[in-house]
């Protein structure tokens, strides 16, 4: 039976991700200097990491990205897909929406014979 990440504490979530990062980290044979210094991270930020004290999200996903494991968050920043009755339900909505004026004044159809002072 699968565990239900929901019913996990957010320390126990934290510990597991470090955990995770610590091992990836360890089977791609990098020294914690050297993923510090490619994630652009303090080695005393990666360390906390490792232990899951993931205070900066920015640098969470700065050592991601160097174990290349960046598309975790994939699911998350991916467009929505619109089912084809929501599309219907947009572009009906857009239709109605108010129409803006044009910005051509057709009140003053006569060219402006006048030479002006200026």
């Amino acid at each position: 039976m699968e565990e239900n990440i929901y019913m996990l504490p957010d320390s126990e979530i934290r510990r597991r991700l470090g955990q995770k990062i610590r091992h990836l980290r360890l089977r791609q044979n990098f020294t914690q200097t050297s993923l510090a210094e490619q994630a652009q991270v303090s080695l005393t930020t990666l360390k906390r990491i490792e232990k899951g004290d993931i205070s900066y999200f920015d640098s969470l996903m700065r050592v991601l990205r160097i174990l290349g494991e960046l598309d975790v968050f994939s699911s998350l920043i991916k467009e929505d897909e619109m089912s084809p009755n929501e599309y219907f339900e947009f572009v009906e909505a857009s239709k109605k929406q108010r129409k803006r004026a044009s910005g051509n004044n057709k009140t003053n159809t006569q060219p402006n014979t006048q030479e002006s002072e200026w």
